[in-house]
């Protein structure tokens, strides 16, 4: 499968998909799977040919054979789907199509016996796995009725195939995997803007489809304040580690300090995937030098940071005399400001919020996607390009731990 693939441009992959009737649904988890089984070969290609590790953790073939099951799972296994949103966590499931699925794919089972963990099928096995899975999929679909409820838990399993994709994708840059996938883009530098005090509610997408159950909304009453145009970019980040940022503890919370003296194998000296940083202090012009799916690629100074964890990104609004924006200031911003100049330059971005359930939130079945990293978590908004289009809608939710730098996350800054 070629490149073009891993980012069609269709009605497949927009944001308006999940609100899509079966039809399309139908197609989007044809293209969901497609992906997976493109990126898979992508990766047992690599090993075949020496130039990637086995062991990968977390295994590529165990991530995609998961995505099967989570589908069928919450699909073709439970008595309970019709009931969409309202479904119980635990409804009583009929047997697999596989009796070793549960050992094999199921991340309780794994963790409770992690022997278990090395023991995975051949990646023709896998491969099967996820077609016939599918195809039961698609025939249970064909048969449903066209209300939101019976479609919910169709939309959740293409929901967890795209994040599963996006891991994989985080994977091959990890490991130096080729992939083509557009670089975040080159933002000339805009003055930062004004936004006027405001009372807000923050709510989720256009869609009513919520991975985690029934959202809840929050209305806040935010002054005035000053936001960043555009993400912070390299030659702005530079001269933070020009002026010592990774040395000077006092920019840093003590957590942060404490997670950057645990970087291997030293401690680090630029945010992850950084290969040098020296080209920009010898005159070149704010570039950085940043391994990406196995190249070298000069990125200027006008590209947005990247693989930046939240530590870091606190550290350098203290040493830039700023602050990273909440949440809903950052919502609004998005919503009023674009006309303005507000841009997202192609990078999630880390918020100060804490992940917390907004007022009337309650937990959707898969209790195991946000509820557990609520209080743990930072707030991230915006898309990054391991994401598939169809979840570009800014009003999207993410989030993560505040050392996790895996995804292609940056941030933009306050005045305090």
């Amino acid at each position: 499968m070629s490149d073009a693939a891993l980012n069609p441009s269709s009605s497949l992959d927009s944001p308006a998909l999940w609100s899509a009737g079966a039809p399309l649904l139908s197609l989007a988890l044809m293209d969901a799977r497609n992906h997976t089984l493109s990126l898979l070969a992508r990766f047992e290609a690599a090993q075949d040919a020496a130039g990637l590790a086995a062991d990968v953790t977390p295994s590529p073939l165990w991530l995609a054979g998961h995505a099967a099951w989570f589908a069928e799972y919450w699909i073709g296994r439970n008595t309970r789907r019709s009931l969409g949103v309202q479904c119980p966590p635990d409804p009583l499931r009929l047997p697999s199509i596989d009796p070793e699925a549960d050992r094999l794919w199921d991340p309780a089972w794994r963790s409770a016996t992690p022997a278990a963990q090395a023991a995975l099928p051949a990646p023709a096995e896998v491969r099967a796995w996820l077609l016939n899975t599918l195809e039961s999929t698609l025939e249970l679909l064909d048969r449903l009725p066209p209300d939101d409820a019976s479609l919910y838990f169709f939309r959740l399993a293409l929901f967890r195939e795209d994040l599963i994709g996006a891991q994989l994708v985080q994977l091959a840059q990890g490991h130096g995997l080729p992939l083509d996938l557009p670089l975040p883009a080159s933002l000339s530098p805009r003055e930062a803007l004004q936004v006027p005090a405001k009372r807000w509610t923050l709510s989720q997408r256009a869609s009513d489809f919520s991975p985690e159950g029934p959202p809840g909304q929050l209305t806040v009453e935010l002054p005035e304040f000053e936001v960043d145009a555009q993400p912070v970019n390299w030659a702005q980040y530079i001269e933070f580690v020009d002026d010592g940022g990774y040395e000077r503890p006092e920019l840093w919370q003590p957590d942060g300090w404490a997670w950057l003296q645990r970087q291997a194998p030293a401690r680090r000296q630029a945010p992850r995937h950084v290969l040098n940083l020296g080209v920009a202090r010898q005159g070149g012009g704010g570039a950085v030098l940043q391994q990406r799916f196995g190249q070298s690629v000069r990125l200027s100074g006008n590209h947005p940071v990247t693989h930046v964890s939240w530590w870091e990104a606190d550290a350098w609004c203290r040493w830039a005399g700023r602050r990273l924006p909440d949440e809903a200031e950052w919502d609004l911003a998005m919503h009023t400001l674009a006309r303005r100049g507000f841009r997202q330059g192609g990078v999630v971005e880390w918020t100060a919020s804490r992940l917390r359930p907004w007022p009337g939130a309650r937990s959707g079945p898969w209790a195991d996607y946000a509820w557990p990293l609520m209080e743990q978590a930072r707030v991230r908004r915006g898309h990054s390009p391991a994401l598939r289009a169809r979840l570009s809608d800014p009003a999207w939710r993410w989030w993560g731990l505040p050392g996790q730098d895996e995804d292609w996350v940056g941030f933009r800054s306050c005045s305090l």
